[in-house]
């Protein structure tokens, strides 16, 4: 028997969750549920088990706007957080409406009935169910494979070869060599945890990343807990630190140059005076073209100057029974690397909306066709939105914001009568530009595949809190592109032409 429920959420992580709590405030008659493909709560959180798995962010931004964070530590471990994402299930009831093992594989939308019959695989059976509107806070990368490229040689190698993304529970890393493969957010997490066990770590990358260390406590965070109700103390941490991440991104913007060398400097307080910093910390492109990596309490650069941890820059020849061999370069030849364990920390694969199908009125939806409308919603395809949160700040942000949004919308819809909205591109001087202007590998492996934004709101996606305050809470909901529909008839929601494309 299909089952109906007013609005359907993919994803019981961070987003899903919130994305529940915003839905429930709002509109405590409307019935919801949540599919989460896996058996647990708590997406990100609860997949990763890696040693020192930790925030990237501060977590009076990661944190919910409705929901204090009272640990001390801003930067948190990855268990705090998962404990967090359930503690806030549990206290508004949303863990109740959570169906798991429930993976969604197809979505069709029907503009005669306004609803979508969503399909998921349940232990190999499919089930469907009906809802009027699809929220899809599934995240943006696959969670049952990560990136590992193709080494040479990887199957002569006699040690034992892991992917965060599926840390082994017995490894035992204890007294012995370990080589992690990569400098991103994962690389630099581990590399310090590691050390405290191993008998070294060498963080092996190709290119470097800016590194910068952040205190893993806030002190004027909990100066404000002491002495302010909680509430208000959480409210105005929050928008201390997003204004000050605010200002110091477009600093770094706007003067690329004295930001590099301002890093550079402030890392090289931290490390050993004979370490190269300009091979090992200065990349060739500008601060925020990728992520920047933060380390709490500059504990990466302390595992250095201890002498546990090293960084090593070079490019991989093979791989050899003992470890890796490195390829010549112009300061020296072919470098070896033993290790007992290799540590393949190369990233994610981005996975569009989960990976579903989607059909609306019985035509597939080819995804790089279509236009994201604020970075949520997309060209021609009725009541769904998909929570993104922002490369350059913390994803709660975009999703709170997301959740808001869907929020009016749906009020919207009770006020007017309309049976369904949809994004509709008809501007003909909108240019078509990359979904996200980033340069790290892992998004220019997933652009051919994703949406494309426009050169202009409100196809344009931005990288800009207070903007978006104003787009997402604010902003006329009926703005020319947002049509409401009030008829039967199926989407026909016509498209500027397609431009090219440069990626990186």
């Amino acid at each position: 028997m299909t089952q109906h429920v007013d609005v359907l959420i993919v994803g019981a992580g961070l987003s899903g969750i919130g994305a529940a709590v915003h839905l429930r405030k709002a509109h405590p008659r409307r019935s919801f549920a949540i599919f989460e493909a896996r058996d647990a709560i708590g997406g990100t959180w609860d997949l990763f088990r890696y040693p020192g798995i930790r925030s990237d962010s501060d977590m009076f931004t990661l944190g919910y706007v409705f929901k204090p964070w009272t640990d001390s530590k801003a930067i948190a471990d990855g268990p705090s957080i998962l404990r967090y994402v359930r503690e806030t299930a549990a206290e508004h009831g949303i863990d109740r409406h959570i169906r798991f093992r429930h993976r969604v594989v197809r979505a069709s939308w029907s503009s005669a009935d306004a609803r979508w019959t969503v399909e998921a695989d349940v232990d190999g059976e499919r089930v469907r169910t009906t809802c009027q509107f699809l929220y899809v806070c599934s995240g943006y990368y696959r969670y049952d494979a990560g990136y590992t490229p193709e080494f040479p040689g990887r199957d002569r190698y006699r040690g034992t070869f892991v992917h965060p993304q599926h840390w082994p529970e017995d490894l035992d890393y204890a007294g012995k060599k370990v080589v992690v493969i990569g400098s991103g957010a994962t690389a630099v997490t581990l590399v310090p945890a590691m050390a405290e066990k191993a008998a070294h770590v060498t963080m092996l990358q190709r290119t470097p990343t800016y590194i910068a260390s952040l205190p893993s406590e806030d002190a004027i965070a909990t100066f404000l807990r002491e002495h302010l109700p909680s509430e208000l103390a959480y409210g105005l941490s929050r928008w201390k630190n997003i204004l000050l991440s605010m200002a110091l991104y477009q600093l770094a913007r706007k003067s690329p140059q004295g930001t590099k060398r301002r890093l550079l400097k402030l890392a090289a307080k931290e490390l050993p005076p004979d370490f190269d910093v300009e091979t090992h910390l200065s990349p060739d492109y500008a601060p925020w073209d990728q992520r920047l990596c933060l380390v709490p309490d500059a504990d990466l650069f302390h595992a250095i100057r201890d002498g546990r941890a090293s960084i090593v820059t070079g490019h991989i020849d093979t791989f050899t029974e003992k470890g890796l061999r490195l390829k010549p370069s112009k300061d020296v030849g072919a470098t070896e690397l033993e290790a007992d364990v290799i540590v393949s920390a190369t990233g994610l694969q981005l996975l569009f909306a989960g990976g579903m199908e989607l059909l609306v009125d019985g035509k597939k939806v080819e995804t790089n066709q279509l236009y994201t409308y604020k970075g949520t919603m997309f060209s021609g395809v009725p009541n769904l939105a998909l929570a993104f949160g922002y490369t350059n700040a913390s994803w709660t942000l975009k999703a709170d914001l997301i959740a808001d949004y869907v929020c009016r919308l749906l009020k919207h819809l009770d006020q007017t009568g309309a049976r369904y909205f949809v994004p509709v591109v008809d501007d003909p001087s909108l240019q078509a530009e990359p979904f996200l202007d980033f340069s790290s590998g892992y998004v220019q492996r997933a652009l051919p595949s994703l949406p494309k934004q426009g050169s202009k709101t409100p196809w344009k996606l931005y990288q800009n809190y207070l903007l978006d305050l104003w787009l997402f809470r604010y902003a006329k909901l009926e703005d020319g592109a947002m049509r409401f529909v009030h008829e039967s008839a199926p989407v026909d929601a016509p498209t500027v032409a397609p431009v090219a494309v440069v990626l990186r």
